[in-house]
């Protein structure tokens, strides 16, 4: 029987000082997926990485010491990118597409740019370019970010938008998708490790890819194709940051789904799907 985001195992990756807890599943060329702050495994919607799976061997994964991977937990941008390049070398891919949605975009970024030689392709999700954005997120997010526990409500707010009936009842299935996971669901992450996390974040200015910038030379070049996908009213990263850069940049695709939040592929699974499919097929 074919596995599915809902259905597949999850695996570890002995990596000698922690294992990494980890799905692959479906075929074609490896798309490795990082995932948000404070998410894990299972904060993916499984339709989008199910239609993701009609094209590509999808992987995603826990970081270091979160959900079920073991070790320290840090949300330093080093440690996140060795994360990512440890697996890939344990799973034995020479290169790959990497993607990213909010945080996991700053680690496909940074990746990219780290071991060009790895990736063929960069695809970032509600996510900001290096450099301190030119426009702030709504402090709605954050606020709504720090609660102990973000249910349906919440995230509508943090990754839909609330205005539009048509994005809150897409809110509704996605959310509803990802709670339907019935076997060996990855842990939360306590509240207590969330906030030392978002401590340390604040401290090293972690939630943003590249704070000076020093990225942006390179991603600006055209290192490789890049895909960028954005709700058109992003209150965590607004799609404002990313709009004076189509001129400027040598290979940035951007991609905007309306009516829609930080979540666009929560919102329009397929779509954005058979975009990044697209894309990777027809870019080069």
């Amino acid at each position: 029987m074919t596995e599915t985001a809902s259905t597949t195992s999850t695996k570890f990756a002995d990596l000698g000082d922690r294992k990494i807890a980890y799905r692959k599943f479906g075929s074609g060329t490896p798309l490795v997926l990082n995932i948000r702050f404070r998410g894990t495994l299972d904060s993916w919607d499984p339709l989008f990485l199910d239609e993701l799976a009609k094209k590509f061997t999808v992987v995603i994964f826990d970081y270091t010491g979160l959900g079920g991977s073991t070790g320290t937990p840090t949300y330093d941008r080093d440690s996140l990118v060795k994360d990512v390049k440890d697996l890939i070398d344990f799973l034995g891919f020479e290169k790959v597409v990497v993607g990213g949605w909010s945080l996991g975009g700053v680690v496909a970024q940074k990746f990219s740019v780290t071991h060009p030689e790895k990736v063929s392709h960069t695809i970032l999700i509600g996510t900001v370019p290096p450099g301190k954005p030119e426009v702030s997120g709504e402090p709605l997010f954050i606020k709504t970010a720090m609660h102990p526990f973000n249910g349906l409500e919440d995230q509508t707010i943090l990754f839909f938008e609330p205005g539009s009936e048509r994005s809150r009842d897409a809110a509704r299935r996605s959310y509803d998708r990802i709670e339907s996971r019935e076997i060996d669901r990855s842990p939360a992450i306590p509240e207590a490790v969330f906030m030392k996390l978002l401590s340390e974040a604040k401290d090293k200015t972690t939630i943003y890819p590249d704070p000076e910038g020093a990225d942006m030379a390179a991603l600006s070049s055209g290192l490789h194709p890049l895909l960028v996908i954005s709700g058109d009213h992003d209150i965590a990263c607004p799609i404002g940051n990313w709009l004076p850069l189509t001129t400027k940049w040598k290979t940035l695709h951007l991609v905007t789904v309306p009516q829609a939040g930080h979540g666009p592929h929560h919102q329009e699974p397929a779509f954005c799907a058979q975009t990044i499919a697209s894309f990777v097929k027809s870019v080069i």
